[in-house]
């Protein structure tokens, strides 16, 4: 079996049984439990991955739980300080701002850099006000969004971005 036959098999029946184990994994696919286990080893979360970056409140953690929903690999950090380091570190499909951060800077700080400027923005505002979103657009924004979020809004956005992105 080719590893990427075999990758998928095991992946399959981890899903099928997330309680099962290696050695029955091995078992089950006539190969070896010592397969299985470099096999798994170089396995990697291959979902898009959505980073957040705001302040943690409950809109925050709402986000990640809609977004987590929908299989991607949410990760989120309060630290908007280091924007450009946490986008390097985790190579973010999308990112989500919260206009109430300092989300406009890092937007262009991003636009701006030749290792990030690919990477699509989403921004957040509580603020339902035009010149929000005008502002959001000229600092690079690929999408501005008003809160309170429509969960299937969010989707439909996200996925877009991220359809658009993959062309």
């Amino acid at each position: 079996m080719h590893n990427i036959n075999l990758d998928r098999e095991i992946l399959k029946l981890i899903e099928e049984q997330p309680e099962i184990s290696e050695r029955e994994i091995a078992h089950t696919l006539s190969v070896s439990e010592e397969l299985v286990k470099l096999r798994i080893s170089s396995l990697h979360d291959i979902r898009e991955k959505i980073l957040i970056m705001g302040h943690g409140n409950n809109v925050h953690n709402n986000l990640q739980k809609v977004l987590e929903a929908e299989n991607y690999n949410v990760v989120s950090t309060l630290d908007n300080f280091s924007a450009l380091e946490t986008v390097n570190a985790e190579k973010p499909d999308l990112v989500l701002l919260d206009t109430d951060m300092d989300a406009f800077e890092i937007c262009r700080q991003l636009k701006a850099s030749p290792r990030h400027w690919w990477v699509p923005v989403m921004m957040l505002s509580e603020r339902d006000k035009t010149e929000d979103g005008v502002k959001a657009f000229n600092s690079g924004a690929d999408d501005y969004i008003t809160m309170p979020l429509n969960p299937l809004e969010l989707k439909a956005r996200v996925g877009m971005i991220l359809r658009r992105c993959r062309i």
